[in-house]
């Protein structure tokens, strides 16, 4: 091997430990495990965690990452050494942690791994993470949630995740359909409301991205509810309008949050959408983007608050001149007794 090849290998190999740090930093489980070779190990005895192959490391980062409030890792390069084809290293590296559960702190460790060259490069035949300093004293700082939310929950969810939701939600009662993108929603809309049906389109960026809306409330095959109740007075007819809006053939509309364990979160600031989606309405389907899925209830209810809303205000005061807000919650986790309930979910992220 000639000086050339040898700088080139060890360029490689750091940048190969730089991206397993972006991968991590950016929970990206599928870009962390193809770094690895299909037998290669990354074992975490602090854990102790022990994953091997890609598929067992994919899946291992998920349950990692959700128990993180927030996480911050730095590694810096160190010590490599080339023999042919493979390679052993070092990198050094600190990173902050808070866990749901309150648990926090900051620590030092070394990765000490062993590389392999591969026909698509560098990769980590071994990775092991050995801890030399913890300090577990309460972290001064705080996640700046704008930053660090946006990012958690604007990203559409894995296959594993999509699949792991979608058999949450079929076992708790729901019938649920992973579909490829909006168009594919739209059109399947379509075939599940039958002609003439009275159906009711909940305020929605998804539905209205996806051309939902605009389906439902002008084709005259749909008797839109939405487009009687705004030719209503809102005085003199309010009794009219209740009962329009509360019993529908179906309801159709998107949640602020679905749980990975198959809760359905709907806010409303009128609360006019949520008696059909509690079971007034013959059948409710909802169209939700792969972005919207979260581990578990208490990480809906802050991407509700945190992320959904303050979207949901800016878009109500241009549309309507005054701002939104969460006045009525509905959490699903089952259907009901005597109404349908189909979710629609993509393998996309659409509406916020």
């Amino acid at each position: 091997m000639n000086d050339f090849q040898a700088i080139a290998d060890r360029v490689e190999i750091q940048a190969l430990q730089a991206e397993f740090t972006d991968a991590v930093m950016m929970r990206d489980g599928a870009r962390l495990a193809a770094l690895f070779t299909p037998d290669g190990v990354l074992r975490m005895p602090n854990v102790p965690i022990e994953l091997v192959g890609p598929e067992q490391i994919h899946a291992g980062r998920a349950k990692l990452q959700e128990q993180w409030d927030f996480f911050v890792q730095n590694t810096h390069p160190g010590m490599i050494r080339i023999d042919g084809d493979t390679a052993t290293g070092r990198a050094h590296m600190h990173e902050i942690v808070r866990l749901l559960d309150g648990r926090e702190g900051l620590n030092y460790a070394i990765y000490h791994d062993r590389y392999r060259r591969t026909a698509e490069g560098w990769r980590f035949a071994e990775r092991v993470y050995e801890v030399r300093y913890v300090d577990t004293s309460p972290l001064g700082g705080s996640a700046p949630r704008d930053a660090e939310d946006r990012t958690a929950f604007t990203a559409p969810a894995d296959a594993e995740r999509l699949e792991r939701t979608a058999a949450a939600l079929a076992a708790r009662g729901f019938t649920v359909e992973l579909l490829d993108d909006a168009a594919a929603a739209r059109a399947r809309v379509r075939e599940l409301i039958p002609a003439d049906a009275t159906v009711f389109t909940a305020a929605s960026e998804t539905l209205r991205l996806s051309g939902i809306d605009e389906d439902l409330n002008s084709d005259s095959r749909y008797r839109s509810v939405k487009s009687v109740v705004m030719a209503m007075d809102r005085t003199t007819e309010a009794d009219r309008i209740r009962r329009l809006l509360a019993t529908p053939d179906v309801a159709v509309g998107s949640v602020a949050a679905l749980t990975e364990t198959g809760s359905l979160v709907i806010a409303s600031g009128s609360g006019s959408q949520l008696p059909g989606n509690a079971g007034g309405a013959g059948e409710a389907i909802w169209v939700v983007g792969a972005q919207k899925v979260v581990p578990d209830l208490p990480t809906a209810l802050r991407r509700l608050e945190e992320y959904v809303l303050p979207l949901e205000d800016t878009r109500s005061r241009a549309a309507y001149g005054q701002p939104s807000a969460v006045n009525q919650l509905l959490v699903l986790n089952a259907p009901t007794r005597f109404a349908r309930g189909t979710v629609l979910l993509l393998r996309e992220a659409i509406g916020y």
